[in-house]
This record gives C-alpha cells, sequence and structure tokens, in this order.
C-alpha cells in the first residue's frame, strides 16, 4: 500500500469540509451568526477526527498471496479478513481515478461469482497493481476443494444425459427439484 493513499484521503477531507465550512459560514451571516460557529466547530471536529483516522485506516489494510488464494483485510473498528481463492475469481479489474492517477496509486478489484467475496485492494502503486492483475488473472490448474484429488475417486455425476425418474446415479435422492 502506497502512502499517497493518506495524501488523497487527507485532501478529500479538507476540500469537503472547506465547502462545509463556506456554506456554515454563508448560513451563518444569512440566518443566524450560531449556526456559522456550530459549522465551525463540527468541521474543527471531524479534521481532527479524520487526520487521526485515516492513517491508522491505510495501515490496516493488507494484502497476502498464498498457494491457492488470496488473503485481503481491512477495517479498524470493524476489522474484516476475506479469503478469495483463485479458482473463485472470474475477473481482476484495475481501476484507477482523475485523482488517483495525480497522486500515483490504483485500486484492485477482484470480482467472484458470489457479490460477497468481492474484495478489493486501494492504494497500490501501478506496476504492483498491474503486476497483482497479472497474476491473480492467469490460469490456474484446478483442484477440488480440501486440496488433493483422491486416487481413483469417481465423478459425483457421470457425464452425458441424466435419466428420467427414479434416483440419480449414485443413489442419492434429488429432493426439491423434478428429475
Amino acid at each position: 500500500m502506497s502512502k499517497a493513499l493518506v495524501t488523497l484521503r487527507r485532501a478529500v477531507l479538507l476540500f469537503w469540509l472547506a465547502a462545509f465550512a463556506i456554506a456554515a459560514l454563508v448560513a451563518g451571516l444569512l440566518l443566524v451568526w450560531w449556526l456559522a460557529a456550530v459549522g465551525l466547530v463540527v468541521a474543527l471536529v471531524v479534521l481532527i477526527w479524520g487526520l487521526w483516522l485515516i492513517p491508522r485506516n491505510w495501515r490496516a489494510w493488507g494484502y497476502a498471496e498464498r498457494d491457492d488464494d488470496l488473503l485481503v483485510k481491512h477495517g479498524v473498528l470493524f476489522r474484516k479478513l476475506s479469503v478469495v481463492p483463485y479458482g473463485r475469481m472470474q475477473f481482476v479489474d484495475v481501476n484507477s481515478g482523475p485523482l488517483e492517477r495525480r497522486v500515483g496509486i490504483a485500486t484492485v478489484q477482484l470480482h467472484t461469482a458470489s457479490p460477497a467475496t468481492d474484495a478489493r485492494i486501494p492504494g497500490l502503486p501501478p506496476d504492483e497493481a498491474a503486476r497483482l492483475r497479472d497474476r491473480l488473472g492467469a490460469p490456474r490448474p484446478t483442484r477440488p476443494p480440501g486440496g488433493r484429488s483422491r486416487p481413483g475417486a469417481v465423478p459425483a455425476r457421470p457425464p452425458g444425459p441424466r435419466p428420467r425418474g427414479g434416483a440419480p446415479p449414485g443413489g442419492a435422492r434429488n429432493r426439491g427439484h423434478p428429475s
């Protein structure tokens, strides 16, 4: 993770707080003076809190590449660890908006079959993001869950059409679905 992510988030925070402070001043001049005072106090408190929280949030992000999956962790108060198996990844995006390009960072977005396991890794240098995209998008040999295939294992369903009526091959009943 690049330290430029902290710089970018601080700049965005300052921009929005400056806009809020100007709006509070205008409201205070047009309506009542105490509205401006409350708005400026709120902006100051949010500024101090944001300048303290942004570096903590940046330190909380991390990822690790393993043989079979990618680990992505983030969160300060509520920590989250996502394990994304390489076999479940459908595609990998690298995004970089105008502000991100200006400070030299990109975000890697992982897409899987389940939206709940999608993950993103913000604040990577562009060359690291491209390397990660190429590594994660490369074809891999498929392995069954658990790692190794058993010698002499029989496929769960033999190829070809399934017989109508009765039990499917293997003797198990197909509950809830007509055969």
